[in-house]
């Protein structure tokens, strides 16, 4: 795994959208965006999550450690989770009201390297929870993001673009944040 090849990705979405996508619709492998991209920003989100939850739980006991791994696992499953659910979402809603073609992959290319603002806002969050409302803030970075990937990579019609940014937009900001609210009900209730 290449860490500066993740971090330069995850750089020129960020302050070049446009030109990220087109390098990225050079790659014609579309399965890359797995293993080079979201699994290891996930493990990323992870890792800081549980390093922020030891520095503001202390490192004493037990307690701490549980404590520390449980919002680890909460932020990767909703992270692993709302990318799938979004995924499989945009391409299901692309299908049915755009007349796209079914093409998973494509709709996973779009959500994994678009969640890239989500991932950089997990791991600041993670470290410095004092940051929180600002990460939401700047959450909504996403949509251009996605508006800049609509017409590069998914072909939209550019009557058709703005609906579907919103649309896909929608759904990768709220699908990971809904399985996130989701387990972490699920562990108060089973604690």
């Amino acid at each position: 795994m290449n860490y500066k090849e993740l971090f330069k990705i995850a750089l020129t979405l960020i302050s070049s959208p446009a030109k990220a996508w087109e390098e990225i619709c050079l790659h014609e492998d579309k399965r890359r965006v797995f293993t080079e991209f979201v699994y290891p920003m996930i493990g990323l989100c992870g890792l800081s999550v549980f390093a922020g939850s030891l520095f503001a739980n202390g490192w004493g006991g037990p307690q701490s450690f549980q404590i520390a791994m449980t919002q680890c696992c909460a932020v990767a499953v909703a992270l692993f989770g709302g990318y799938f659910l979004a995924a499989y979402a945009i391409n299901y809603l692309g299908v049915r009201l755009f007349g796209m073609d079914n093409d998973v992959l494509l709709a996973q290319q779009l959500a994994g390297y678009s969640m890239v603002v989500t991932f950089l806002i997990n791991i600041v969050v993670g470290l410095l929870p004092d940051f929180t409302v600002i990460g939401w803030l700047l959450q909504f970075y996403l949509i251009y993001i996605v508006w800049e990937g609509v017409p590069a990579l998914m072909l939209v019609d550019e009557k058709k673009r703005l609906k579907f940014t919103i649309i896909a937009s929608a759904l990768l900001i709220f699908c990971p944040t809904i399985i996130q609210v989701v387990f972490n009900k699920l562990i108060v209730i089973l604690n």
